[in-house]
């Protein structure tokens, strides 16, 4: 395991709705992918080294203390130097961009605000995943960059730039009160011209302001709260309304190790997810988005209902062919760097419930249900009602054997009993009784099968002996209740072997055959907020407070989570995660609401 410059939890994130960046709390920019977030990177460093592309920008002092902090209620990210010499802050962010023809630019302003200080740039991009020939050219005022079958781009700032090699590079000194600002995006967007953007940043500001004020959240960690609404939002595009799972790809689940996967599509398993937290908060047109882009998904497969797949590209599309890039180091030397995700293909039996838990809370908050769109449910349903005992690649997208999963049988009979609730509710057309047997069926077999008597506790597959965190959704989608001996024993042994201070692993490698592959993995962060919700539901009310606070406390600096925690409780995996945060969400929301001694009705 090689060291890191920049761990995971070191960075910030921005962006415009369309793509993201990621910024080191240096000053450097070592992740981007442009256009949009699944575009190939032309930042590439987080991965491997500065050679695989950077953009950095700082005050020559090793020795200062470094912070960053978002201006409140925005995601605009400003990076200070705290130094003996003086301060430096360094502000970036993304203009929002809502036309189709308007592509992404990124915009660092360094100011000077006491002392005096020697300020140091290099912007290198390398383009396709630090793969193709990028070439530098300087004009006046800008280099340009250019490669191969690649989208040219171009940085333009009020100073001397120089090339070293590829690489655009300037040093200059500034005062007190004194201030460069630097634009990257399009060699073809005139916008990098610009000569005042001061209309432009006061304009983003106020777009992230008016939109953060849009929640109803006025409960305990606020804070917390708002920053996750504000990392969903950041990983939501304007245009399609899905929601990225998370800004990267290729970051690892286990230092030095091979669980590195990409994670810039949208999977369906988070629809119910997204819709319960951004409705809670009041953010009604983002679920009511998302909503869409799902049934957009939902259509694409509705004449053959198999084709319904686990996760889609950001526009919708199927494809998400997964490949290797080893030219890579891999952050941390963890290898191989994918693109890409051949979970795709897998057959995973809970994302019909998922899917269906999201229409019916869509039509309870939101919009009726469509006859045409009442037909692909009714299809939906009917091959649920088929095929629910068949085995599957599970929650965890294990790649070993399939296996009978209990999350797996817990999401085939949400999605026979939401459908049934939605149809009754709506007097629609349904072989009723048909779906009702399913239903019931499922449960008699999840009693039946997934019962250890021995251990005295459900158990995660067919047969066996062991849990897993996915079995803490038992609950929270109504399947039995919060407070039920049999589901109290269950969460105790959950607590008991896969718990340590708050953070949750989803299984225990060394009994999942199923998992597949070499060596472990961290904590995993949602798992770790559903704990704190069985907890909260099941009346330890002092003991989930505890565990949630303790929890905020593995966050980054600027209340960031990423997928997974190390046994230090630092980041591991792909960052932001959205699953995290969302679960975040709903966590602080139940905790809060029963802390007041309030009964909050959690919608299934």
């Amino acid at each position: 395991m090689k060291k890191v410059k920049r761990a995971i939890e070191d960075h910030g994130v921005i962006g415009d709705l369309r793509t993201c960046a990621l910024i080191a709390n240096d000053g450097t920019l070592d992740y981007l992918c442009w256009p949009n977030l699944d575009s190939p990177s032309v930042f590439s460093a987080l991965l491997d080294n500065d050679d695989a592309g950077v953009f950095s920008l700082s005050p020559d002092w090793p020795d200062a203390r470094r912070l960053q902090i978002y201006l409140p209620e925005s995601n605009l990210l400003q990076t200070r130097w705290l130094d003996d010499a003086g301060v430096v802050e360094v502000t970036d962010y993304m203009p929002i961009c809502q036309q189709e023809d308007r592509l992404p630019r990124i915009i660092r302003r360094i100011h000077v605000v006491h002392g005096s200080a020697t300020i140091q740039l290099c912007c290198n991009p390398v383009h396709d995943y630090a793969r193709a020939e990028t070439r530098a050219t300087l004009q006046p005022g800008a280099v340009l960059f250019r490669a191969d079958g690649q989208p040219g781009l171009r940085l333009t700032g009020d100073v001397e730039f120089e090339l070293e090699e590829a690489a655009a590079v300037a040093r200059f000194t500034l005062q007190a009160g004194e201030s460069r600002e630097f634009i990257f995006g399009s060699a073809d967007d005139a916008h990098l011209d610009d000569d005042d953007n001061d209309l432009c940043f006061h304009d983003t500001l106020a777009y992230w302001r008016r939109w953060s004020a849009q929640s109803d959240y006025r409960g305990r960690w606020r804070e917390a709260v708002n920053r996750s609404a504000l990392t969903l939002k950041l990983l939501t595009s304007w245009q399609h309304g899905s929601i990225a799972a998370a800004a990267t790809f290729g970051l690892p689940e286990e230092l030095g190790g091979e669980r590195n996967w990409d994670y810039r599509a949208a999977w369906i398993r988070d629809a119910s997810f997204s819709m319960y937290a951004l409705m809670r908060l009041g953010y009604v047109d983002e679920a009511r988005g998302f909503t869409h882009w799902v049934g957009r998904c939902v259509e694409n497969s509705h004449h053959d209902v198999e084709k319904l797949q686990v996760m889609y590209r950001l526009d919708g599309s199927t494809e998400l062919h997964e490949s290797e890039l080893p030219h890579l180091a891999g952050y941390a030397g963890s290898r191989p760097v994918r693109i890409g995700n051949d979970a795709w293909r897998q057959t995973q039996l809970d994302i019909y419930g998922e899917l269906m838990d999201a229409i019916y809370l869509a039509n309870k908050y939101g919009e009726a249900i469509s006859q045409r769109g009442w037909n692909h449910v009714c299809r939906m349903i009917d091959y649920v009602a088929d095929h629910w005992r068949q085995k599957d690649a599970g929650i965890w997208e294990m790649r070993g054997e399939p296996e009978h999963f209990l999350h797996s049988r817990l999401m085939c009979w949400v999605a026979l009993d939401r459908a049934l609730r939605l149809g009754e509710k709506r007097s629609l057309q349904m072989p009723a009784e048909r779906w009702r047997e399913a239903r019931d069926a499922i449960r008699q077999d999840i009693w039946d099968n997934f019962w250890c008597p021995e251990r005295g506790h459900f158990v995660a597959t067919q047969n066996g002996r062991f849990v897993d965190a996915s079995m803490l959704l038992m609950p929270l989608v109504r399947f039995v209740a919060a407070t039920d001996p049999d589901w109290l024993a269950t969460l105790d042994a959950i607590k008991r072997y896969l718990v340590r201070d708050g953070m949750v692993r989803r299984y225990n490698v060394e009994e999942t055959p199923a998992d597949g592959l070499q060596g472990d993995e961290g904590a995993f962060a949602a798992c770790s907020f559903w704990y704190v919700e069985c907890l909260a539901r099941a009346g330890r009310l002092e003991e989930a407070h505890f565990e949630f606070e303790k929890l905020l406390s593995y966050a980054n600096p600027l209340g960031l989570f990423a997928e997974e925690f190390d046994s230090r409780g630092h980041a591991l995996g792909n960052t932001p995660q959205a699953l995290t945060h969302l679960a975040l969400i709903s966590a602080a929301y139940f905790l809060n609401r029963r802390l007041d001694n309030q009964d909050p009705q959690w919608q299934p």
